[in-house]
């Protein structure tokens, strides 16, 4: 699934969260972050959950283009591991 949002952030997390969410209950198991330009702390919530939900059914996510500022938000909360594209902890 290719995200359509320029921007993930306290202001949209929500109902991004629910699409892709619905998206991998669904099969889709990549989500390409291409269009995305501006992440905040939400964005790396929404990624945990939707690890959380592919990991529980015994799934693995593929996260594509990972934007810096996700990936520098996710280095400062230690968690940049789960980041690395393959969706794996």
């Amino acid at each position: 699934m290719k995200l359509q949002e320029k921007a993930i952030t306290n202001l949209n997390a929500g109902q991004v969260v629910e699409t892709v969410a619905a998206a991998i209950r669904g099969g889709d198991l990549t989500i390409d972050f291409s269009g995305v330009v501006r992440c905040d702390t939400a964005a790396v919530a929404c990624v945990l959950a939707w690890l959380r939900l592919a990991q529980s059914s015994g799934r693995q996510l593929s996260l594509v283009a990972l934007p810096p500022d996700l990936l520098s938000l996710a280095k400062l909360y230690g968690v940049e591991r789960l980041m690395d594209g393959t969706g794996r902890a």
